[in-house]
């Protein structure tokens, strides 16, 4: 483990929706919207201390969960299979529970 200096890699900070603004960046004032000031308007705080990450820090930390939440999303897409594999499956939804492909 590294005892000082920068980091080698960024690591994906915990975070947690405002609880101010409940995620949705602003606050309503009398007569129009506000930027929340707890979270920079960014609708995400640190989960472990509550407090607003800076904002170049929130780009990045947005940026990494954005790219990990695409690689889950991608990853599960290939292992759904194809329509091909959907119409080989018996869906039971023909007579008396046969296979309907709908052709």
């Amino acid at each position: 483990m590294k005892s000082h200096g920068p980091a080698f890699r960024k690591e994906l900070k915990p975070l947690m929706e405002c609880g101010i603004c409940r995620g949705a960046t602003v606050v309503r004032g009398i007569f129009h919207q506000l930027d929340c000031d707890h979270c920079n308007a960014s609708g995400w705080v640190c989960a472990t201390t509550g407090e607003p990450l800076p904002l170049p820090e929130m780009v990045q930390q947005l940026n990494l969960k954005l790219r990990s939440v695409t690689a889950e999303l991608s990853r599960v897409r290939h292992s759904q299979g194809g329509a091909h594999e959907q119409y080989e499956q018996n869906n039971r939804r023909g007579a008396c529970g046969t296979n309907f492909t709908g052709d």
